[in-house]
C-alpha cells in the first residue's frame, strides 16, 4: 500500500521562521543584519553560523532571499537531529508534530527518548523538538509550561501550535537545496569552510555566552573555549566577514580587545524577564551601521529628548562615539 503524505495546510505568510525556541535566540537581530548585508554589498552571497541552534536569522534572510546560500552548524546531537529531520524526514516529522499527544505522560516518554538517545535521527530530532515547545523558555533540561501539576497560568500546549509548526517545518524543506547542515565543533567547520566560502560571505558567530551558559545549554565553554575561538576568529578569518555576539562580560571584551564593537540591550524570557546587556564585535573589513530593531544602545542615544528620531546624517554621527566604546554627551566626547 503506497503511504500518504502528509497534506500541505494552505499557503499563507511566514511570519517566525524557525520552529525552535532557543535561550537567547537572536532573531530579532534579523533586521540589523539583513541592514549589516545591505550596507556591505553582500546581498546575494552566502551566510554562516557555526552555533546555529534555532537558526532564526539563516532563515529569515534565506526566505527574504538576502542570501544564496545558508550553511548552519551545530556541534549538539539533540539539535543537528531535529535539522536533519526537517530536511530528511519531513513528513515523518511533521505526522509526529500532528499526532503526538500534548500531556504530561507523552512528555515523559520524549524526555525518556532524549535521555536514552538510542531511537535513530528521527525520534531524537522529534524528542529535541517536543521538549523545545514544551518546556519553559524552549530550555531542553528546564522544567514543563505550567509545572507538572499544570496550575500555572500557561498550560503545556502553549507553544505548540501544530499548523503553524508543521507549515515552517514544510517551508523550511522546500529550501532544502539552499540549506548546508553539518554537525562539527564550530573551529572544525571554520577550517573546513573558509577555503571554499566566498570572499562574499558573512559569518555570524553566537557562542554559548559566557556567564549563564552552563545555565541554559547542554553544550557550554570554559573560559579557554571561549578564548580559541577569539584567536580563530580574529587572526584566521580574513577573506570573509564575520560579526560575533555575546553576553557583555569584561571577560569577553578583553578577547576582542581592539574590535568594532557596540553594546546593546536586548529582552529575554529565559528563566526570568530581565533586560541582556549585550556585545557585538564585528571584523575590520565591515562598515558597521546604526542599529535598527528592537534594542537599546547602552553607549549613546540615537533619539532626541522629545523621543523623535533624529535625521539619518546626526544618528550616524552619534552612533560612530558607540561604536568606538565612547559616550558622546553634546558635541563632545566622552570616555566611559
Amino acid at each position: 500500500m503506497k503511504e500518504l503524505t502528509l497534506e500541505p495546510p494552505p499557503a499563507r505568510r511566514l511570519v517566525h521562521y524557525t520552529p525552535l525556541r532557543y535561550p537567547g535566540g537572536k532573531g530579532k537581530l534579523a533586521l540589523y543584519v539583513k541592514r549589516l548585508m545591505k550596507e556591505n554589498r553582500l546581498l546575494d552571497g552566502e551566510y554562516v553560523e557555526p552555533y546555529a541552534g534555532g537558526a532564526g536569522i539563516a532563515l529569515e534572510l534565506l526566505f527574504h532571499e538576502y542570501v544564496s546560500r545558508i550553511h548552519i552548524n551545530d556541534l549538539s546531537k539533540p539539535v543537528h537531529a531535529f535539522w536533519s529531520s526537517v530536511l530528511a524526514h519531513t513528513d515523518e516529522l511533521c505526522r509526529l508534530v500532528r499526532d503526538t499527544p500534548l500531556t504530561l505522560a507523552a512528555r515523559d516518554i520524549q524526555k525518556q527518548i532524549f535521555m536514552d538517545d538510542d531511537g535513530g535521527t528521527l525520534a531524537l530530532g522529534f524528542a529535541t523538538f517536543y521538549l523545545n515547545r514544551t518546556n519553559r523558555s524552549g530550555i531542553l533540561n528546564g522544567g514543563i509550561i505550567g509545572g507538572r501539576e499544570q496550575t500555572g497560568p500557561w498550560k503545556i500546549d502553549a507553544r505548540f501550535n501544530r499548523d503553524e509548526l508543521i507549515y515552517r517545518i514544510q517551508a523550511i524543506a522546500k529550501m532544502k537545496r539552499r540549506i548546508c547542515l553539518s554537525r562539527l565543533d564550530a573551529l572544525e567547520f571554520l577550517k573546513a569552510g573558509l577555503a571554499d566560502w566566498p570572499a562574499k560571505t558573512l559569518i555570524y558567530l553566537d557562542p554559548p555566552y559566557y556567564v549563564k551558559g552552563r545555565d541554559l545549554y547542554y553544550d557550554f565553554y570554559q573560559h579557554e573555549d571561549h578564548e580559541r575561538v577569539a584567536k580563530f576568529v580574529t587572526r584566521k578569518v580574513v577573506r570573509q566577514h564575520w560579526i560575533v555576539s555575546y553576553d557583555n562580560a569584561p571577560a569577553i571584551r578583553a578577547l576582542y580587545k581592539g574590535c568594532q564593537r557596540l553594546t546593546y540591550g536586548l529582552g529575554y524570557s529565559a528563566r526570568d524577564a530581565r533586560e541582556g546587556s549585550e556585545v557585538m564585535f564585528f571584523s575590520d573589513s565591515l562598515s558597521v551601521p546604526p542599529l535598527v530593531g528592537p534594542f537599546k544602545l547602552i553607549r549613546g542615544s540615537m533619539k532626541k529628548k522629545d523621543n523623535e528620531p533624529y535625521s539619518e546624517k546626526e544618528a550616524q554621527r552619534r552612533f560612530e562615539p558607540a561604536r568606538r566604546g565612547s559616550r558622546l554627551v553634546g558635541h563632545k566626547q566622552m570616555k566611559t
